[in-house]
């Protein structure tokens, strides 16, 4: 049986591990989605390329129409985009959507880490928080991430946080909330109808340590 999975935001440098990781798997029909489509057909051979914009209805209608697993990787308009990710999904009947947002919408990072947390990101919190309200009042099978801050390190490592629970570590790798989107994937029925914290384990403190 192939798992039909749709990359929204294929670009992104957290999507390209979850590509990577995929893009061999004989059970996955992969589906990558992007304005700019510069190298995925490279990286992802056997892949479906689709060049589009998600806040275009056809594109993304076009794009959602047949799939499994919906995974949005995107940024901008991001609770703009969550509304038209929910329209569609819900129209063509696709259940299953990751999205990833920011920690911090919830106010559930504590200390002075939540404080300067507010500091660097405060003004764009509106638009994750709405898009994780417009996903959460949906009637998909969602799960929202929240990762702390991204970094490039070549690790795996991470520990997560449901929604209502303290936010701690200070950073994560993208590899890391890769391998968490994937292991999502592999066990579609994990963390449904989540908002799930995503950190490194053992790295807490008042702000990131590359700042």
């Amino acid at each position: 049986m192939l798992t039909k999975i749709l990359v929204l935001g294929a670009g992104g440098a957290i999507a390209q591990h979850v590509i990577d990781y995929l893009k061999d798997k004989k059970n996955v029909e992969l589906t990558l989605f992007a304005r700019n489509t510069g190298g995925l057909a490279e990286q992802a051979p056997n892949a479906n390329i689709i060049k589009g914009d998600v806040l275009r209805k056809p594109d993304l209608d076009n794009a959602v129409k047949g799939q499994e697993i919906v995974y949005a990787n995107l940024a901008g308009q991001i609770d703009k985009m969550a509304s038209e990710i929910v329209k569609s999904m819900e129209a063509a009947g696709v259940k299953r959507l990751i999205f990833i947002t920011s920690l911090g919408i919830y106010n559930e990072i504590p200390g002075k880490f939540g404080q300067w947390n507010e500091r660097m990101i405060g003004s764009d919190l509106v638009r994750y928080r709405h898009a994780a309200d417009i996903i959460e009042a949906s009637s998909l099978d969602y799960t929202v991430i929240r990762p702390s801050w991204l970094t490039d390190k070549n690790e795996t490592a991470y520990e997560t946080t449901q929604k209502g629970e303290p936010f701690v570590g200070t950073e994560v790798a993208r590899k890391a909330v890769a391998a968490y989107i994937v292991n999502i994937i592999e066990h579609p029925g994990k963390d449904v109808k989540a908002s799930v914290g995503v950190n490194k384990p053992d790295v807490y403190g008042d702000k990131p340590a590359f700042y």
